[in-house]
């Protein structure tokens, strides 16, 4: 069948090049591959070596943006190592690996490999600390730079890397760690990272900001925002430490801003009672008053643009934001080019929020946006099962991913769509996973044959065809000229609009 053979194919393809791609970097020698292998960015991550943790201990001047730094690695070797490659932006001052001072050569803007004195056995543990110093703002590949200076201090918020421009490790979504983060700054300057504070001391001219992440966290899922801010903290959903963070800056949009995030603890029940339990230790949520133009799903605590609450309260992004904890945090990608398992799903939660919430049903958004685009659009060009690098946020990905699993649960019936979610969180969380396997658990549950629907769904270019014969409902969509427009559709559009533009210049 062409269909299915389409699909293994993307998929087998896919692996292949994961598999295939790390050998060829990985050279002879002992020496750590530059990259994991990765389809769309091969030299993200590196080889040989797996963190288990980072202690990243800055000192951040506002004025001018200087950032001084050390952090510490704990990693385990996974093969011998005479050197290996740390991906990383800034200005190195010195590596000392167990203790003792190691060579380091920069091969290009974020990539340097590190020749320590002794090899390093297979399977041993090891520790890697960097001293560093630069601004990071002014460090820029291919012309752009993911750390936003502010008036008052800086954001570092980006995806696909974010990184590299403020703490040195091994980038990408396969090796997830644990962080410790310890940020000094100017007194009266707030900074919001990642889990919970663990403390806040004084230092003569210094305040010293302690947040600790004991669950292990994809690297670009780690933030820092500092500046001014009020700070709230109080008991979240599941009695949790829940901080919120809004800048002192944010004028008018302030009273939109607490309207939607202050509700995080109510959203997070909400996806907790369809998905399973929040995978996480704390939660909440920050707004900056500037240098940000998308929001992230930044493990235990997004960040949001302002420019999401200028029309209002605006809880479809947070319930966005929030559905990525799940899935993209604790569910992440084994392969950049599996977008789609994160913002297919944090899309579709939007629906089912608004379903909730009285703003129309999962069933009318479908078919307003499978009505919206005609099929001579080039909306249907892009593919979110494997969108390409250059697409990796593109409209479809988010809108034709959210009708994908809308369009699969209209196949299989909710009964088996609730435990096909509920099964994959369960058996993915905490680790890495692919379409491919998300297809082979959906028909193991429902007992169908699906490649041919994912394959017209997620990797081929044009309209999916719905009605009886497909098993996909077409209802209102047959008469969309008449039928009123559902009231999630404005919150969603305009969530959606930032969304397509996230972090294109990062």
């Amino acid at each position: 069948m062409l269909r299915r053979r389409a699909l293994r194919t993307a998929v087998a393809t896919c692996a292949a090049t994961a598999v295939l791609a790390t050998p060829a970097l990985a050279g002879t020698g002992g020496a750590g591959a530059p990259g994991v292998g990765d389809s769309y960015f091969p030299k993200a991550g590196n080889g040989g070596y797996d963190v288990s943790h980072y202690d990243i201990r800055l000192r951040y001047q506002p004025e001018n943006d200087l950032l001084r730094g050390t952090t510490t690695n704990e990693a385990e070797t996974t093969e011998r190592l005479s050197s290996f490659n740390l991906d990383f932006a800034l200005e190195i001052r010195s590596v000392r690996v167990n203790g003792a001072p190691a060579r380091v050569e920069r091969q290009d803007a974020t990539e340097v490999t590190v020749t320590p004195k002794r090899a390093l056995p297979e399977g041993s543990l090891a520790t890697f600390v960097v001293s560093y110093a630069d601004k990071p703002s002014t460090v820029e590949v291919n012309g752009e730079t993911p750390w936003k200076r502010t008036a008052d201090g800086a954001v570092a918020v980006g995806q696909p890397r974010i990184a590299e421009w403020w703490f040195p490790g091994s980038d990408h979504p396969s090796d997830k760690a644990s962080f410790d983060i310890s940020v000094a700054v100017p007194n009266g300057t707030e900074v919001l990272s990642n889990g919970r504070m663990t403390a806040r001391t004084r230092l003569g001219g210094w305040t010293r900001w302690n947040w600790r992440m004991p669950s292990p966290s994809a690297t670009y899922l780690a933030f820092l925002a500092i500046g001014q801010y009020d700070v709230h903290s109080k008991k979240g959903a599941f009695d949790q430490p829940m901080v919120t963070a809004y800048a002192d800056d944010l004028g008018e949009l302030r009273g939109a801003a607490e309207a939607s995030l202050e509700r995080t603890p109510e959203i997070l029940d909400f996806l907790s009672e369809l998905v399973g339990p929040y995978p996480f230790e704390s939660q909440g949520g920050v707004v900056p008053a500037e240098g940000l133009g998308f929001a992230l799903e930044n493990q235990t605590r997004p960040v949001y643009s302002p420019n999401f609450f200028r029309i209002g309260s605006n809880t479809s992004v947070v319930t966005h934001e929030l559905a990525h904890q799940w899935f993209g945090n604790s569910v992440a990608l084994e392969d950049w080019s599996s977008i789609w398992l994160n913002e297919g799903f944090a899309s579709y939660a939007e629906w089912l929020w608004a379903e909730h919430q009285g703003n129309g049903t999962a069933q009318q958004l479908f078919d307003h946006y499978y009505s919206s685009y005609p099929a001579d659009s080039p909306f249907w060009r892009f593919t979110p099962g494997d969108p390409g690098k250059e697409s990796l946020f593109h409209a479809s990905v988010y809108n034709r991913g959210a009708m994908t699993l809308h369009a699969l649960r209209e196949r299989i019936g909710d009964e088996a769509m609730l435990e096909t979610v509920r099964t994959w969180f369960e058996r993915k969380r905490g680790g890495n996973a692919t379409v491919s396997e998300f297809v082979e658990l959906t028909e193991r549950i429902s007992g169908q044959r699906l490649d041919g629907f994912f394959d017209e769904w997620l990797f081929s270019e044009g309209k999916p065809r719905v009605g009886v014969e497909t098993g996909v409902a077409r209802t209102a969509s047959a008469r969309s000229a008449d039928a009123p427009e559902p009231k999630a559709v404005e919150r969603l559009d305009h969530t959606h609009e930032l969304l397509a533009r996230a972090h294109r210049r990062g």
